[in-house]
Order: structure tokens, then sequence, then C-alpha cells
């Protein structure tokens, strides 16, 4: 997993191109580099360490160039090292390429390549697409990279530079994501559409299997065989002033923030409260193919996978679809069994993740169709999905996900309500009342949001606590898994989430002072089973915090610590239950001194297996 930027234009190349890792560094940040070529000459800078590593480098000596590519890096293929960051170099110097991706065949490759006399300076599987391309070239960059491609085996996206084919770069993938951007006589290619936004809001989208040759003068595209290739030129949207914090010290804690106008966002023009109608006929898939649909398969990783957990309950209780829930990197391994009355929905904040790309893939001719929800507009899976539900989170640059994932609670609760319209099993009064409680959300979680400095100080009594107990039931024992991974993602303090109904058979063992519980108990129809839990917790000296309505006059009867949440529709619970688990690792994290936004061995998406 790592990030790529190149320009092409008549700025100066070096500010551009750390000004795009910057954007980029979210996807790796183990090392960095760039190579630009001024007068005919190639130079690089490499460092091991974040960009302000190479920003200070710079600074001691600078790089000229009049274009260039530049690299942020998490590593895959040999350590975390100067040696091994990119760009790589061939033999003679004159060639350098970066990478996303990982080469499969790169040990019989270099094991060839040495025997034709290629020496070999890094541990990294790049360094491979380096000296092939150099075998390859006979005058023509791009004819290089093409034949090269022919010989890879795996993920790749590259975008390479030669001196001996001036003022061109190459760019050219096959599985994790690259972009062209176009602007007004300059081009970029980047690994997302951060960098890009700063030049232009004109984008290309390359597929697998295509590469782009961007020259001076404009770039064309060609598939691997050489024939030309007409691309759709996206209008992005993205506001490239919602990527800075806005004066919040790190990304997460202004991404927490930013959730009640996600939630309204990703309603908007979907809902209608005169009608108590949802409406989703943008996401392609026509009703009656909906009609038919018997059964439901959610395939995600991750945070989209605790999403799709919570939306199984709404499908099951709105819908009447029996919904599995799958991790998509075992399911993509199994020998699975899907027919063509199963949806699929795949859920992806960022739509490369690989595994889910691949499961979808696999599901594509078993199944009914196949539906995308994902907060990336036309990547990998919103392409080849056959249809496709946007959440409208806007860019989200912390690695821990926190408000795509109520993006997607969003969107799955508008695709149950709308499936469950569309078959006839949902009267029109329980669909109002839930469209109308929906509205009320984005307020509720402002409430929440508006105690942020009481869970802080709460957090400030645990910061030294090496091991925490999530456990919810029924719609919230997601919400338990989804609190104890972000503790884990950004403090890296041990935390297990668990149904509640589970402690007795096995994690009561570990309740000790030592090992506190954080319970989710909004008032539902397993709020007293959940007390019943709590006490067994208390007889045996374990410490309870309790995520609970405001006005449960009973919970501070069985808990240590309260902290209090609007009451809200039983279904609806987990839009407020995990605000407050947010946070509490967020300050938990910043309070121990943790890198919040880019946690360490983390990328926020993960393009390769």
């Amino acid at each position: 997993m790592c990030g790529i930027i190149g320009y092409m234009g008549p700025k100066s190349v070096v500010p551009i191109l750390i000004e795009g890792l910057k954007k980029l560094e979210y996807r790796g940040y183990d090392s960095a580099g760039i190579a630009v070529v001024d007068k005919g000459h190639i130079q690089t800078r490499r460092v091991k360490g974040k960009i302000h590593s190479l920003e200070e480098s710079l600074q001691k000596s600078p790089l000229n160039g009049s274009y260039g590519i530049g690299h942020t890096r998490w590593a895959t293929h040999g350590r975390p090292s100067e040696e091994n960051a990119h760009p790589h170099r061939d033999c003679t110097g004159q060639l350098v390429v970066v990478h996303n991706g990982i080469i499969e065949n790169y040990l019989a490759l270099k094991q060839a390549l040495k025997k034709e006399g290629h020496t070999f300076r890094t541990e990294t599987d790049t360094e491979v697409i380096a000296h092939l391309i150099e075998k390859k070239f006979r005058g023509s960059l791009e004819e290089a990279v093409r034949a090269a491609a022919a010989e890879l085996e795996g993920a790749f996206a590259v975008a390479v530079l030669s001196v001996e084919d001036p003022d061109t770069i190459v760019a050219a993938k096959v599985g994790p994501p690259l972009v062209v951007g176009l602007g007004d006589n300059e081009t970029l290619v980047s690994s997302d559409v951060n960098p890009i936004l700063a030049y232009t809001q004109n984008a290309a989208f390359l597929e697998d299997g295509e590469m782009a040759v961007i020259k001076p003068e404009g770039v064309k595209f060609f598939d691997f065989s050489g024939k030309p290739v007409t691309k759709k030129i996206e209008h992005l949207t993205w506001n490239p002033l919602l990527i800075e914090k806005r004066g919040f010290k790190h990304f997460m804690l202004k991404e927490i923030f930013e959730q009640p106008e996600v939630v309204r966002d990703t309603l908007l023009g979907r809902i209608s409260l005169d009608s108590g109608k949802v409406r989703l006929d943008e996401i392609g898939l026509s009703a009656p193919l909906l009609k038919h649909v018997r059964k439901a398969l959610v395939i995600a990783c991750g945070t989209s996978y605790h999403a799709g957990l919570v939306g199984k309950y709404f499908l099951e209780s709105l819908a009447h679809v029996p919904v599995e829930v799958e991790y998509a990197s075992e399911f993509r391994y199994r020998d699975f069994v899907i027919d063509k009355d199963t949806l699929v929905i795949v859920i992806s904040q960022s739509g490369e993740t690989a595994d889910t790309l691949a499961a979808l893939r696999a599901c594509k001719e078993r199944c009914a169709a196949v539906l995308a929800i994902t907060n990336a507009v036309s990547s990998s899976i919103a392409r080849e999905s056959h249809g496709v539900l946007y959440t409208h989170a806007g860019p989200e640059i912390g690695v821990a996900a926190t408000k795509t994932f109520t993006a997607q609670l969003t969107a799955l609760l508008l695709l149950a309500l709308n499936l469950g319209q569309i078959k006839g099993n949902i009267d029109q009064e329980t669909s109002y009342a839930l469209i109308e409680e929906m509205q009320r959300i984005p307020h509720k979680m402002e409430k929440v949001l508006a105690r942020a400095k009481a869970i802080e100080d709460l957090a400030s009594r645990f910061v030294s606590f090496s091991h925490f107990l999530y456990m919810g039931r029924w719609v919230n024992f997601p919400v338990a898994l989804e609190g104890a991974l972000k503790l884990k993602e950004i403090s890296y303090v041990h935390a297990e989430g668990y149904p509640a109904g589970e402690m007795k058979h096995g994690p009561i063992a570990l309740i000790d002072e030592k090992m506190p519980t954080l319970a989710i108990v909004p008032k539902d129809k397993v709020y007293d089973k959940l007390l019943s839990n709590i006490s067994e917790i208390k007889a045996r000296a374990g410490y309870v915090l309790a995520v609970a309505f405001e006005d449960d006059a009973q919970i501070p009867q069985h808990v240590d610590v309260v902290i209090p949440i609007p009451s809200a529709h039983p279904l609806l619970t987990p839009f407020l239950t995990v605000v407050p688990l947010q946070l509490f690792a967020y300050f938990i994290a910043a309070k121990r001194g943790a890198d919040v936004d880019q946690p360490r061995n983390l990328a926020k998406s993960v393009t390769v297996e």
C-alpha cells in the first residue's frame, strides 16, 4: 500500500510533488522520495520516515526540475529504509519508477535479470520493474513499459520516467488505483483524487490493463496491447477545503465532528417526509430485480464489515430478507454457494479494497446483482458493480474510519427501507416513523459531540490501562466491535468486543479491577438482558462504563460511569452509541502521544492482498 504522485506542467515541480505526497501520506509513511528531471538528468531524494523528513532533506539540499514523480511507502517487500524507498533506478540511472502493489513473480524475474547482468541494490520487488523496463527499452518508454507489464504477475500501479525518452511520464495499472488529473496545460497522476483537487476537478480513472502517456502537450490513453482508449472525463465535486483540518488538532477529530453533516448529506434527496418513501433510483438496479431478491450477502473488511453487521439487522428487520455478512479476505477463498436470487452488497469506503474487489468479481456471475456501497466515485468497485449507492462523506484522511462508518450505516438503512417498500414488507406508518426519526439523528449526534470535553476528561482516567472489553447486544453488538477496533487502531491498547450474552462463555474470566468494560446499554428489547450481564461483571469486581440514554434513571445504579446519549428509536441507536466510543478512543490515543491520523503499520485503503 503506497501513494504515487506525478506532475507534468509549467509550475515548479518539487513543491507540487511534496504537497501531493502530504495528501497521500495516509496511504503509507515509512519512507518517501521524489525524482525530477533537470536539464536531461534525473535527480532523486529518498528518506526513511515521513514526508517532513523528506522536506528537511530538500531544505538542506534543494532539487530543481521540470517534471517528476514521487512516492510515499508502506513496506511490503523490504524493510523501511532509505535504500528501499522509492523511486527506484535501473542499472543506467537514467530511468526511475514508483510502484504501488505486489509483484508476485519478482523473485523469478530478479534471478533471470541477475543472470543477464543486472545489478540490484534493494530488497524490494519494485526494483525488478525498473530493470525489466530497462531491458525492454528501445527508445520508447511507452513501448518498454507495455512490454514489461506483459511479464509482471500480481498487482501494480506504476509511474515511470526516463531521460532517454524526455518530457514523458508513463503510468500503468493492474489492481491498485491510478487517476489522471487534466488541468490547464498541466497533467497530474496520483493514487487518488486528493492531490489533484488543488489543480483541477477533471480526472480520468485508469482501468486495469490501461496506461497513460503524459507529455507537455497533454495525455493519451492506451491499453496494454497499444490500442488507443477513449476515457470518460469525470468532474470531481469534492472541495479541496474539505481536506484541511479546520482548526482541529487531528483529521480524525475533525471527521468525528463532521458526522452529523455526513448523515444529512447521505440522506439528501433520497427520502420523502410527505410519502414516507425512500427513492434510490440512482443505484441502477431495477425495482423488479430487487423485488425478487430472496437473500442478501454483505462482503466487507474492517470498519466496513462492522457497518455490514449493523446493516444485517436493518435488512432483516425492515425488508425481511435473510442476510449473511462475510469478511472479504475469507470469503474469496471459500467454495461459496450463492444463486440468482442473492443480492451481493460490497462495502468499501475507498472502493479499491483488494479483497473486497476480488470477492465482488467472484460473485458477479452467480448472483442477481452486486451493489456497491462506497464513498469513492468511479472507484474500481463502483465501476465493476451492477449498481452503486454512494455515501456522501467527502474525503476521509484519518486512517481510522469514523465518518465513513456512519455514512455507510445511513446508506444501509436507506437500502433496507427501500427494499422493504419494494417487497411490500414494511408498512407506510413504520417507514414514516423511521424516516422522521432519521431526520432527527444528526441533531442528536451533535448533542453527543457537545459532550466531548466530558468524554476527554473520562478518557484521562484510563490512559494507563492496557486492556478493555466492549460489549453490546442486538444491533449494538457490531458497535462494540467497532469501538474496540478504534481503540486498538489508534492507541495500540488491547481491546476486544463481544456480544454481551457470550461473556459468561469465556471472556468473563478476564474480569478484574484492571479490565474495564464499556457496555452499550440503550433502552431496547435486550436492555434487561444487558443489565443482567453487567451485574455478572460487577459481582467480579469489574469496572463498567455504560453508553446509555440520558433519561435512563435506572442505569446509574448498575454501573460506575454513564456516558449519556439522547434517546432514539432502538434500531437507530448505533448512529449515537458509536460516537462516544470514537471520541473515547481518540482522546486516549492523543493523551498517549500516539500518531492518531497515521497509526503505525496501517494504511487507509488496502489495495494489495
